[in-house]
């Protein structure tokens, strides 16, 4: 194994590794700090991070307001004074010792107003914003502005090219680094094109030598390049390592730390990672993003899928085979089906899936009545946690505050999905929640170092990489 040295980034020497920003509370201050510590980059989350009370108890993350504006308000606070306490967590721990990373979704409810107002009270506790969930066009302004470097995450040259040319050539002397995070492992939202096919993935090796290449025609062939999504075993990406042709490569874990006596995930999920098998994690359409994304295949995706199955068209006059009516609703306003549908959907009700629900689409989907209440709750009480969401219509780019499609039943709010899977210790909440993951998380069960659910600190496992395993 070749000795893994010290590369520039940011301005000044680091260890090729960096942690991976993993939203709504679950890389932390307290992560961030001990893998820099460790002489690596740590990432604090910008996206719903944890803030605490007088005796440093979490505080829950609790909406009043009774309209939307008013919960997004609250949500935009919750996150600036959760992230200037993460960052002033991790800088302690630190010491002075490698960089600290905020990490933020350009699709996030109030992207920019939430870093800003972190970076503005956390002022030189965070050295750099990493960003990727869209395209971040502002990012090198927001950079500028407040004198750190910043890290886009793309995943093909290509987006990299139309990010440079619009905007990063103006703030090149900050650009700290290009996160390639492959569309196919890595956990979380993905980038996947709409030219990709989600099932076969495709060598990184080619892909991160092409955005190398466009790098260099930019004069940023010594900028590094940090590899993410599936990497577990350096010594697995021996043949990158003082590669000429990729130039400076950092490697970073999402994954791995979630493993740690420091992680503030809960002993049920710490629990989970040890049995996961190959191929349990999956990737999926359903996010109220839009985007591809990886998570645990448990209870929760596999409601979704099932409810996705229960679906039917339908037109609101007799249309072509569109003949047979039906009436949805308490008012039981009649919509038609084709006959076989409707055959289908008596089935389903007989089964108990009763209250028909429109999507955007001009379908129905069909769940129990108290799957659809709570659908229905969940999107009245949305907060605008990202900019645009299909699940409850919500937009930030609007004056009326919505996207001008129905609301789409067939997704879910990821806010409540997110918070109650970081925040609740039990197996109920692992199995019916949304549980991201990379797709090398089975790795656990079969890597030496966890024998006997072994559960190193973080400088335990940054010691461990870098000795190639």
């Amino acid at each position: 194994m070749k000795p893994i040295n010290a590369i520039r980034m940011g301005g000044v020497d680091v260890l090729p590794i960096v942690e991976g920003g993993k939203g709504v509370a679950i890389s932390n201050g307290i992560t961030a700090g001990h893998w820099a510590a460790g002489g690596g980059a740590g990432t604090l989350s910008a996206v719903n991070p944890d803030s605490y009370d007088a005796n440093g108890a979490i505080i829950p993350q609790i909406y009043h307001g009774r309209t939307r504006r008013e919960r997004h308000e609250e949500l935009v606070a919750y996150g600036i004074s959760g992230g200037i306490a993460q960052a002033q967590r991790a800088h302690d721990i630190a010491g002075g010792q490698g960089r600290i990373h905020a990490n933020f979704l350009w699709e996030m409810g109030g992207a920019e107003r939430v870093i800003t107002g972190i970076l503005e009270g956390a002022k030189g506790l965070i050295h750099g914003i990493t960003c990727g969930a869209g395209m971040p066009y502002r990012l090198s302004d927001i950079a500028a502005k407040f004198n750190v470097h910043y890290y886009p995450i793309v995943s093909s040259a290509r987006a990299f090219g139309a990010l440079w040319k619009r905007a990063f050539h103006k703030a090149a002397g900050l650009l700290g680094g290009v996160v390639y995070e492959d569309p196919w492992l890595a956990g979380g939202h993905n980038g996947l094109s709409n030219s990709e096919d989600p099932i076969k993935p495709e060598d990184p090796f080619p892909r991160v030598l092409a955005l190398r290449k466009l790098m260099r025609e930019f004069g940023l062939g010594e900028t590094p390049i940090i590899m993410a999504g599936g990497v577990w075993w350096l010594e697995e990406w021996e043949h990158w390592i003082d590669n000429p042709e990729l130039g400076p490569i950092a490697f970073q874990f999402g994954t791995r730390p979630l493993l740690t006596k420091e992680s503030p995930i809960g002993d049920t999920w710490k629990r989970k990672l040890l049995t996961l098998k190959e191929g349990d994690v999956f990737l999926n359409r359903f996010s109220p993003t839009g985007f591809y994304s990886s998570a645990v295949n448990n209870s929760f995706l596999r409601a979704l899928r099932d409810r996705n199955d229960r679906q039917v068209a339908y037109s609101t006059d007799p249309v072509g085979e569109h003949t047979a009516d039906y009436g949805v609703g308490p008012r039981k306003r009649i919509v038609y089906l084709t006959p076989p549908d409707r055959d289908r959907v008596h089935g389903w009700e007989a089964l108990g899936f009763t209250e028909a629900l429109r999507t955007p689409d001009s379908t129905l989907i069909f769940v129990e009545p108290g799957n659809a209440r709570e659908i229905l709750d969940d999107q009245v009480a949305c907060m605008g946690c990202l900019s645009q969401c299909r699940f409850s219509n919500w937009s930030q780019h609007t004056e009326d505050l919505t996207n001008g499609k129905k609301a789409d039943p067939r997704s879910f709010c990821i806010q409540k999905a997110l918070q109650e899977v970081a925040h609740v210790d039990t197996e109920a909440a692992l199995d019916n929640n949304l549980m991201f993951s990379g797709h090398n998380a089975y790795r656990f069960g079969a890597d030496p170092f966890y024998s006997n659910g072994f559960i190193p600190t973080v400088r335990q496992l940054v010691d461990r990489i870098l000795t190639g395993r």
